[in-house]
């Protein structure tokens, strides 16, 4: 598993698939350490290297993973006499389902880090193409996730410094399966809604090509059923996911580009295996199961209460990918993959799939090149 960058495949079908052997002989930094410490204790030696590196921010959305990880680094920061971290949160207009400013305000107050607390503000500033995903797409290219232009404001005011971040919490603390069901009603029911739920690919990926669309499907299927229910299982075998190592490296680019230490407490091989130590054995725990775990009654309660979880998607489609759909001529993809009628077709409604995002992005970068190619191009494939 050597590739780290999304590959014309990947941005064509929208999804990133594949998982590393078990056996392989260099996993690189995504791993599980033993340990004899908890949790806590793990996490807070996780961030750490981050605080002795200011100015530490920590790029802050309210959510149960960078609250938590607000919570321990102010928590280890006091306790060592070093500065706070510096929380920076984006807040949206015309994004009802990312509002999460109650949240954030509640965990900014009960930590008290309000002082320095850094709020930026977007309409279409965040767009998959518009001013800040342009500079980052003219610097860097096409990375994965397509959203990581988020970050580059919060990167370029941690220049020299470091910055945290609540990454992996949805693979290390939460995964995709469901608690096993409570009842024989509800193991039918679910079967029930499942089958109803699955049109042809060719309806999934309306604009690639019928053997891609099926290509597709069959291996991110594959994938999602591949998840272990063990705990213990379940982190060793996201931590091997494409998905997430690519998700690791690109932004791992992005802060070394500016002399920032990124780091990714949730990801940390020792706090992973201070987690498997203690919660290996369970099957499907939940989320809010492991953070109470994890917290162990040492960190204010709104940091780890149940909440709903936000959506972002139109924080990313705005005005300039709009237009730029509404005017694309059919030019620039592979042919062999997606195929260009469907994909306009596809893109004369709004909102359009997220999963052509990265074509968005992709043929945009190729009508708006940089003066010189970020990177070298990965070459083609035809497969995930």
């Amino acid at each position: 598993m050597t590739v780290r960058w999304p590959t014309p495949y990947d941005l064509a079908t929208g999804l990133v698939t594949g998982v590393a052997p078990h056996d392989e002989a260099d996993p690189g930094p995504l791993r599980v350490v033993p340990t004899t410490l908890p949790p806590l204790a793990a996490l807070e030696a996780a961030v750490l290297p981050a605080l002795r590196r200011p100015p530490c921010l920590l790029s802050f959305s309210g959510g149960l993973d960078s609250s938590l990880v607000l919570a321990v680094a102010v928590r280890v920061a006091r306790r060592e006499g070093l500065p706070d971290p510096v929380p920076v949160t984006w807040r949206f207009t015309g994004a009802p389902r990312a509002y999460e400013s109650p949240w954030q305000d509640e965990i900014v107050r009960v930590l008290d880090v309000g002082r320095d607390w850094q709020i930026l503000r977007a309409d279409d500033d965040l767009d998959l193409i518009g001013p800040v995903a342009r500079r980052f797409l003219h610097r860097f290219g096409v990375l994965h996730p397509l959203n990581l232009h988020l970050h580059l404001p919060i990167v370029e005011l941690a220049a020299g410094g470091s910055l945290l971040t609540g990454g992996g919490g949805d693979q290390i603390l939460a995964g995709w399966r469901r608690p096993a069901p409570a009842s024989l009603r509800e193991a039918a029911g679910r079967l029930r809604a499942g089958l109803r739920r699955r049109p042809p690919a060719t309806q999934v990926f309306p604009w690639l090509r019928p053997a891609a669309a099926r290509e597709v499907r069959r291996a991110f299927r594959a994938e999602e059923r591949a998840e272990p229910v063990r705990l213990a299982d379940r982190v060793a075998w996201h931590l091997r996911r494409r998905d997430l190592r690519t998700s690791v490296a690109c932004a791992t680019l992005v802060a070394d580009a500016h002399d920032v230490r990124l780091v990714q407490p949730l990801l940390d091989p020792v706090f992973t295996g201070a987690l498997v130590r203690w919660a290996g054995h369970l099957r499907r725990p939940t989320r809010a199961q492991l953070l109470a775990g994890i917290a162990a009654g040492e960190l204010p309660a709104p940091v780890t209460a149940v909440r709903r979880k936000a959506h972002f998607l139109a924080v990313f489609l705005r005005s300039p990918t709009r237009e730029f759909v509404r005017r694309w001529d059919g030019d620039g993809v592979n042919e062999d993959v997606v195929d260009p009628a469907a994909l306009r077709e596809v893109w004369s409604r709004w909102p359009i799939p997220e999963c052509t995002a990265g074509l968005v992005q992709h043929l945009w970068l190729r009508q708006h090149p940089p003066a010189s190619s970020p990177r070298p191009a990965p070459r083609m494939e035809v497969s995930p």
